[in-house]
């Protein structure tokens, strides 16, 4: 169940956004816990990091969202926040305490419906995902968070982790069927990354946390596209909060070019003006 914080400080707004979650949930399935709060007072009142989403009014009597949101930022680092705003240019800020997006009032199912889904699949790729790894007398629980990459080396398959490395029986296929729902892609037929650990691409090498891997011809296209739909997914904005066009123009950069380094006088970390 998603946990979401609803601070606003009016009440008829409240229980507007509130039929809206329980009509997304008819819609689509998912279930939510939702928590209300009439101002920023109120939610930072012996905060805890327990919500996976906050809906912050921008405009309230005793604290308003910008305030509230960088005080929470300092004290959530994961939590996904979106400003409800009477005017867009208040949301702007957001970008400086990791906004997700804004809604502006009034506020239309069909506006609030999307940045919730966009908050939701969010969550979901943060969410903790193990996986069960068979080794010499048993079976080993993974944090797929903690892993490199694997390497397929005949009938066995070697991990390696932010706690150091194994091997396990088995075909890198079958390992990366159970890692479908995770962001890993393979960089050549013999390599499966986590894109979560990738810090850059130069010249056909790619950087997997303390790891450089080739990445081969024919997989190169494949690989980029997969690295860039997940950056634009969650980490251009840990890269470039300042700036929607500079965020737009950083993954032209990995999309457009086979070696994203090199593109348009950019480093592995963007372009320049970034």
């Amino acid at each position: 169940m998603i946990r979401i914080a609803m601070v606003e400080d009016e009440a008829a707004v409240r229980e507007q956004l509130m039929g809206y979650v329980q009509r997304y949930t008819r819609q689509y399935g998912t279930e939510f816990s939702v928590t209300e709060f009439a101002d920023g007072v109120d939610i930072l009142e012996n905060y805890r990091p327990v919500y996976d989403i906050v809906f912050l009014d921008v405009e309230m009597k005793h604290l308003d969202g910008m305030e509230t949101a960088r005080r929470i930022r300092a004290l959530d680092a994961d939590v996904v926040l979106i400003f409800i705003t009477n005017m867009a240019q208040y949301a702007i800020k957001g970008y400086a305490v990791g906004a997700l997006d804004y809604v502006l009032k009034p506020v239309p199912y069909f506006a609030f419906s999307q940045q919730l889904q966009k908050a939701v699949e969010k969550v979901s790729r943060h969410a903790r995902h193990y996986l069960a790894v068979p080794v010499e007398g048993g079976l080993r629980r993974l944090d797929t968070v903690q892993i490199y990459y694997l390497e397929s080396e005949g009938h066995r398959v070697h991990f390696y982790t932010e706690d150091g490395e194994f091997t396990a029986p088995g075909a890198l296929k079958t390992f990366e069927e159970k890692l479908a729902n995770c962001p890993f892609a393979r960089c050549n037929s013999g390599y499966l990354v986590n894109l979560a650990q990738v810090r850059g691409v130069q010249q056909g090498v790619v950087e997997v946390g303390p790891y450089e891997l080739q990445v081969s011809r024919p997989k190169r296209k494949s690989f980029l596209a997969a690295l860039a739909d997940y950056i634009g997914g969650e980490g251009v904005l840990r890269r470039c909060r300042t700036s929607p066009a500079c965020t737009r123009r950083w993954l032209n950069a990995w999309r457009s070019c086979s070696t994203p380094g090199r593109c348009r006088g950019g480093s592995a970390n963007g372009p320049q003006s970034c």
